[in-house]
C-alpha cells in the first residue's frame, strides 16, 4: 500500500532546516498545531504581494481576482470533505468558533428547557463549554456517553442516552486518546432517535479521508492550522437546509442583504455567517493546504500514520514496559497518531521540559479536556503527536530523550 515519504515531505517544511543548539527539531506537537509547508507560505505571500484586495465589496479587477481566490478555496475545501456544494462551507475563526456557531445559532433556535443534548466523555472543551452556556441560558439537559477501559466509546446504552435527544455532538477523533469514533454509526443512531449529529472533526480531518455525506452528519467543524494551513481560520460544514433555517451568529458587514431602521434581512448562506471582513489571506492559505494534502492523498497519510503509530507504541512499550502508560486504544485501526502518556511518575510538564533540551517538542497539560483527565485520574499528560513529516527516527528520538528524563529525576 502506498504511504507518505516523510523524508521528501520534510523538505517542503522550512522550519526543519532550523537547528537549535546545533540539533534538529523533532516536532511532535501536530495535534496542537501543524507546521506549514513552503507551498502554503508561498501561496499566502504571493496573494498578499500580487492579489490582495477586499472581497464581495468592490468591482475593480484586483478585488474580482481576490473574490475568485477566496471562493476557489471554499470550493477546494468543500471537495476535500465531500460537501455537496461549496456554499455548505462557512469560514470561521477556528473549529471552536464553528462549534459555538452551531450551539448559539441552531441551539438557541431549536432548544428549550428540558431538551436533551448528548455528548461524550472524551470531548474537547470547545464541544462542552458552549453547551454548558446553553444549560445556564435555556435549561437544557446534557447526557454523556461513557468510555471503555481502553478509551473507546461505550455504546452499550447509546439508544437509551439518545432517547428523546435533540442533538448528539461528538468528536471524530479524541485529541487526548487518539481514539477514532465510529462516526457513521453515531450519526445513524442520532437520526434514528430524531436528533441531529454534530461532529468535531478538528483532529480527524487532517489525518483521514473525510466524507461528510457518507457519514450522514448534519454539521462538522474543523480547522486549518492542524492540517498544514495557517491559524486564524477554520470551517463549519453544515447541511444547506439547516444553515438556511438558522439565524445569524454575528451581525454586520458581509452577512446582510438589507438593513433598515426597523430591521434587517440576511444574505444567503454562507455569507449569512461570515460577518465583517474575513481572513482572506488565511483562507487562501487554507486552500493551499488542502491542495498539498490532496496531492499526498489522505489514504496515504492515514497509512503512514498507522505504521508510525504502531511502531511508536510497540517500541516505547518494549523499551520502557510498565514505566510508561500510553492512554487510549492499542489497536491502531481505531486510533490516530496522538500518544498521551505518563512516564515513571514524572510530572508531564517536567517531562516536556527535559525533552525540550533535546529539541523534542511535545505538549504537556490537560489538552483542553479536563473532564477526561479526571476520568483518567490524572491532572495532565504528556502528548507526542505525529504527522506527515515524522518518521521512525522521531519516535526513536522521543524514546532516547525520555531516558534523559529518567537520569535527571533519578530513575
Amino acid at each position: 500500500m502506498t504511504t507518505v515519504d516523510s523524508a521528501l515531505v520534510r523538505k517542503d517544511f522550512p522550519i526543519f532546516d532550523r537547528l537549535i543548539d546545533d540539533k534538529p527539531i523533532v516536532y511532535l506537537d501536530s495535534a496542537n498545531t501543524s507546521q506549514k509547508p513552503r507551498q502554503v507560505i508561498d501561496a499566502m505571500s504571493q496573494f498578499m504581494e500580487n492579489s490582495y484586495a477586499p472581497i464581495n465589496r468592490s468591482a475593480y479587477q484586483l478585488a474580482a481576482e481576490a473574490d475568485v481566490m477566496y471562493e476557489g478555496a471554499r470550493a477546494k475545501i468543500a471537495r476535500f470533505v465531500n460537501a455537496s456544494r461549496p456554499e455548505e462551507i462557512v469560514f470561521t475563526k477556528n473549529a471552536t468558533e464553528a462549534l459555538n456557531l452551531v450551539v448559539h445559532s441552531w441551539g438557541r433556535a431549536n432548544l428549550q428547557a428540558g431538551d436533551v443534548v448528548v455528548l461524550t466523555h472524551m470531548e474537547h472543551h470547545a464541544n462542552i463549554v458552549p453547551w454548558h452556556m446553553l444549560v445556564a441560558e435555556r435549561g437544557i439537559v446534557l447526557r454523556w456517553v461513557p468510555l471503555t477501559a481502553d478509551g473507546q466509546l461505550d455504546l452499550t446504552d447509546l439508544s437509551t442516552l439518545l432517547d428523546g435527544a435533540k442533538a448528539f455532538s461528538f468528536t471524530a477523533m479524541s485529541n487526548v486518546l487518539g481514539t477514532l469514533t465510529p462516526v457513521k454509526l453515531l450519526c445513524d443512531a442520532a437520526h434514528a432517535a430524531g436528533a441531529i449529529a454534530i461532529v468535531d472533526g478538528c483532529q480527524f480531518v487532517p489525518h483521514n479521508v473525510t466524507d461528510v455525506q457518507a457519514w450522514g452528519a448534519d454539521f462538522m467543524a474543523f480547522s486549518s492550522h492542524k492540517m498544514c494551513g495557517p491559524s486564524g481560520v477554520g470551517a463549519l460544514w453544515g447541511r444547506a437546509t439547516l444553515l438556511d433555517a438558522m439565524p445569524p451568529f454575528l451581525g454586520g458587514g458581509n452577512m446582510i442583504a438589507d438593513v433598515r431602521l426597523d430591521g434587517f434581512t440576511t444574505a444567503p448562506v454562507p455569507a449569512k455567517f461570515e460577518a465583517g471582513t474575513p481572513p482572506i489571506t488565511e483562507v487562501v492559505g487554507f486552500g493551499a493546504a488542502v491542495d498539498y494534502l490532496t496531492d499526498l492523498g489522505m489514504t496515504n497519510v492515514r497509512r503512514h500514520e498507522m505504521d508510525l503509530t504502531g511502531y511508536a507504541i510497540t517500541m516505547l512499550t518494549d523499551r520502557y514496559g510498565d514505566d510508561i502508560t500510553i492512554h487510549g486504544p492499542t489497536n491502531i485501526e481505531v486510533r490516530g497518531a496522538s500518544l498521551s502518556f505518563a512516564f515513571r511518575g514524572i510530572h508531564p510538564h517536567d517531562v516536556s521540559q527535559v525533552l525540550d533540551q533535546q529539541n523534542v517538542c511535545v505538549r504537556a497539560g490537560h489538552h483542553c479536556a479536563k473532564p477526561l483527565m479526571r476520568l483518567l485520574d490524572v491532572t495532565a499528560t504528556a502528548r507526542a503527536s505525529f504527522y506527515i513529516y515524522n518518521d521512525e527516527s522521531d519516535a526513536d528520538a522521543l524514546a532516547d530523550a525520555l531516558e534523559g528524563a529518567s537520569d535527571i529525576f533519578g530513575f
